[in-house]
């Protein structure tokens, strides 16, 4: 059944709903595991999309996400704002106040926010801005107001999350280098997985990886990434095979700058849906020792986003 979108907005045609009742993964996740991106949608009758949005989705609610994290396996949550809120964080912000401690999260930000706002923010969870480089998703930001922001929330203790596309590493290297916090890459920078891991365009990627040690690489999104599949569905536990090679170069590379989420609600996949238990499957794959494990869904984001309970 299709899922509803409230308030007065209208679902982009063809919007490919989240998964309804995800299997339970086989792979158990160890104890204080935390999904490190994933999103919420409105509701749109209490948080409106964004005028400026690329894109208008179902409805998927804190209760929603939180629900999922209880059924996979997950403790924790960092919510990352939706280019569908722009740069209106309420629903985000809504979300980890109701999280009971259990949510951290990632806000977008532009260049009139107050110190004040960042404070608040900051008391409820945020840890960190999105600097979205994906054409399709939002329109241009000035490169000196980015650095202004990420000069501004360093103060904070922030870091920057920067969602690219391989392609367009080289012209964003020099930006991104001059960038003064910890930089989180979302989703390995979207390596084309049809060319060889061994080939340029992903040893450059690791090559900024290994220049620049305040460089972090989430490990998520097979199924975005994924050219040949098999997809995560209808029971498949060794799903998107042409992915790990890349994401277990990353994490067994660098096991202390990786992290590891959903997706959840997957928002604009235009092939499939997967099933979310069965992503979490995907974990195993890449992460192949309880010792990597450990380290790409614990400690990493404890360490990244809940530093105080640090011992």
């Amino acid at each position: 059944m299709s899922k509803p979108t409230s308030g007065d907005f209208t679902k982009t045609t063809g919007w490919m709903d989240w998964y309804t009742g995800p299997s339970r993964p086989a792979f158990q996740l160890p104890a204080g595991a935390v999904d490190a991106h994933c999103h919420v949608f409105g509701p749109g009758a209490e948080f409106p999309y964004a005028p400026e949005r690329k894109y208008t989705p179902c409805d998927a609610s804190k209760h929603e996400l939180y629900a999922l994290r209880d059924h996979l396996g997950f403790a924790r949550n960092v919510v990352v704002q939706a280019t569908c809120h722009g740069a209106d964080n309420r629903a985000m912000v809504d979300a980890l106040v109701h999280s009971g401690g259990k949510a951290r999260g990632v806000a977008t930000v532009r260049r009139s926010v107050t110190d004040d706002e960042i404070q608040a923010m900051h008391d409820a969870g945020v840890r960190g801005v999105r600097f979205n480089f994906v054409k399709r998703l939002v329109d241009f930001t000035p490169k000196d107001e980015l650095l202004e922001i990420a000069s501004r929330i360093a103060r904070w203790g922030w870091h920057v999350v920067i969602y690219f596309e391989a392609v367009d590493l080289p012209e964003l290297w020099d930006f991104f280098t001059a960038l003064p916090t910890t930089i989180v890459v979302d989703h390995m920078g979207r390596p084309d997985v049809s060319q060889p891991v061994d080939g340029p365009e992903f040893e450059l990627f690791l090559k900024f990886m290994r220049q620049h040690p305040n460089v972090w690489s989430k490990v998520s999104c097979p199924e975005r990434l994924s050219v040949t599949g098999p997809k995560a569905l209808d029971g498949e536990r060794h799903a998107y095979v042409d992915v790990i090679p890349f994401a277990r170069r990353v994490v067994e590379e660098f096991p202390d700058r990786v992290l590891w989420g959903t997706d959840w609600p997957h928002p604009n996949l235009k092939d499939h849906m997967p099933d979310d238990g069965l992503l979490v499957d995907f974990i195993p794959h890449i992460a192949t020792t309880p010792e990597l494990q450990q380290q790409l869904l614990v400690d990493n984001p404890m360490r990244l986003y809940w530093p105080e309970e640090q011992r």
